[in-house]
């Protein structure tokens, strides 16, 4: 039986267009997010928060090419699962695949907890249980009718949020220029005397993780209309390139507003900041318009990603064949969806006293799978008859050495975490081969 959409319940609809998949990939991002890490950025780059944003930047572009390259090659829902399951074989496959799954499944689990930490502040009485609790019905109900019901919400919290950003950045370009005059906008975000590399290199690596979610939208390709990847390659790219230029052109107005303020918490710099410019107000304002804009819609597409690649897992039996299901209506993974909110919301109810430690956790697959997209592009164009020498061959080399550099800085708590999932992972293989083994040997 079709859906209403005329697919066939065995596979998705396809019906994304651009704007579809730059609006899920600026809501898995999250423009406003930017916010959460703006004093701890500001902090570690001493002041040269602009340049810091600006290498993020294009550090995460030579993963982009990466994946806007391979997307029009391997047309697979599983992202980088399909693109190493094709390039380097089956195991390589599932290893990437598991590996994502380890930043997919925790990254809603983190945005549960950090909304559930957001709105406890603003409403003490209610635990923060409840929140998560409440958060993950509300990306449930949404995803379960479709992509059409996701972009939509997706596309009017990016417009919010993008909204929110520019007014907040126009009111500390207005104050500093009625303090300072055009010394109020110069250019010590980016620059200025002593200048400390270590110090940008550190702000970096902070915020490098803002930009992630520019590569979850390469789990949409068989949604996408055009079946020949390049929207989606096209997606991909823009989203990354919108995101930099919003996160600099933040951190060059608001880090010229931050000069010279004493905050009481880094992490709430952001609130202290607009409560500085334009009242106490002001700070309440922007900590509800970020609890309810990022809490009510980050996590939709993040939902949506983990739900495809399990999908697409299962359908190749590397997982169990039940998550392989698609609901007959509304075309979504609906088995494979519920369980990875499940998992999600058990890990969000277990650590939401412990932010610390789950974002530790977040980056370490994401990265793993970063540095297997690389591979794929160098190992696949190899062995293709066009190649072109700066996308496929200097661009992965310099995200591979850019992976590594993030990877060796990284904490040794997420380190260990990525080795033990790791382990489980080649043992769940292991298992599965002997099965088959024994399902044809001879009687």
């Amino acid at each position: 039986m079709a859906d209403a959409g005329g697919a066939a319940p065995d596979r998705f609809a396809r019906q994304l267009t651009l704007r579809d998949l730059v609006a899920y990939g600026l809501a898995y991002i999250a423009p406003i997010g930017v916010l959460s890490t703006l004093g701890l950025v500001w902090s570690a780059a001493h002041g040269m928060i602009a340049l810091a944003y600006l290498l993020g930047g294009v550090c995460m572009a030579f993963t982009a090419f990466s994946y806007a390259a391979m997307v029009r090659e391997v047309h697979s829902a599983g992202s980088v699962y399909g693109f190493a399951r094709v390039v380097l074989g089956p195991f390589a496959g599932f290893i990437a695949g598991w590996m994502i799954l380890l930043d997919y499944l925790l990254i809603p689990a983190f945005v549960y907890v950090v909304m559930a930490v957001a709105l406890g502040q603003l409403l003490p009485m209610i635990d923060r249980g409840v929140w998560i609790v409440l958060l993950a019905g509300f990306t449930t109900t949404v995803n379960w009718f479709g992509m059409r019901s996701t972009t939509r919400v997706s596309l009017g919290a990016v417009v919010g949020q993008v909204v929110v950003m520019v007014a907040l950045i126009g009111l500390a370009g207005v104050v500093q220029w009625q303090r300072h005059g055009a010394g109020g906008l110069g250019l010590a975000p980016f620059w200025h005397s002593p200048f400390s590399l270590s110090a940008v290199l550190a702000g970096t690596s902070i915020c490098v993780m803002s930009f992630l979610g520019f590569d979850a939208v390469s789990t949409l390709a068989e949604d996408t209309a055009d079946r020949s990847g390049r929207t989606l390659g096209r997606a991909i790219l823009l989203v990354l390139a919108f995101a930099t230029a919003l996160f600099v052109m933040a951190a060059w107005v608001l880090g010229n507003a931050m000069a010279g303020v004493q905050f009481n918490s880094l992490d709430a710099a952001a609130y202290e900041l607009a409560a500085n410019l334009g009242g106490v107000w002001c700070g309440l304002a922007l900590a509800w318009a970020y609890a309810l804009l990022v809490g009510l819609s980050n996590a939709l597409p993040m939902q949506v990603g983990v739900a495809r690649v399990l999908y697409a897992m299962a359908r190749d039996r590397q997982l169990p064949g039940a998550l392989a299901r698609l609901h007959p209506r509304h075309n979504t993974p609906h088995v494979a969806m519920l369980a990875s909110t499940g998992v999600s919301l058990a890990v969000a109810l277990w650590l939401r006293g412990d932010v610390d430690r789950l974002a530790a956790f977040v980056n370490f697959g994401a990265l793993f799978g970063f540095a297997l997209i690389h591979v794929c592009v160098l190992v696949h164009f190899a062995r293709a008859a066009r190649r072109n020498g700066l996308v496929h061959v200097a661009s992965p080399l310099l995200g591979i050495a850019v992976v590594a550099a993030i990877l060796s800085g990284m904490n040794q708590s997420a380190l260990l975490l990525g080795g033990a999932w790791l382990i489980a992972g080649l043992g769940w293989w292991w298992l599965q081969a002997r099965q088959i083994g024994d399902a044809v040997a001879p009687g």
